[in-house]
């Protein structure tokens, strides 16, 4: 997520991190404090670790901000998305829905269901091309 250079299997066997999309501490502090509510199999995915560390804390909504901030300019300050499309595309990927540039702690309950919709389809999708 939030990367054009790197590959899943790099991020699984050496440079990646399993990232929160809502980020753990974010969601604590803001009353999410139950390990089963911010540890959902919709709230995970890999990132490259210094992507990660650029996120941080941050809500949703500022780094995927600062993702689509960067792109049309040099200044890559958050992943390696330099154009909107690509990022789109990269949205997509990572089944998660384009309106992640808004959300914050009050939408996370309805992000999971979001994603987990998403997930779904793509699951669905797969297993009928089988």
């Amino acid at each position: 997520m939030l990367s054009t250079t790197s590959k899943v299997e790099h991020l699984i066997t050496a440079a990646g991190d399993v990232h929160h999309i809502f980020p753990k501490e974010y969601l604590k502090q803001n009353g999410y404090n139950d390990k089963s509510l911010y540890n959902q199999v919709a709230n995970y995915t890999y990132l490259d670790t210094t992507v990660n560390i650029a996120v941080g804390k941050k809500a949703p909504s500022d780094y995927f901000n600062q993702a689509l901030s960067q792109c049309g300019t040099d200044k890559l300050t958050c992943g390696t998305i330099a154009e909107e499309s690509v990022l789109g595309e990269n949205l997509d990927a990572n089944y998660i829905p384009h309106r992640i540039t808004t959300m914050t702690s009050s939408d996370y309950p309805e992000f999971l269901k979001e994603r987990r919709v998403l997930m779904a389809k793509k699951i669905r999708d797969y297993y009928e091309k089988l």
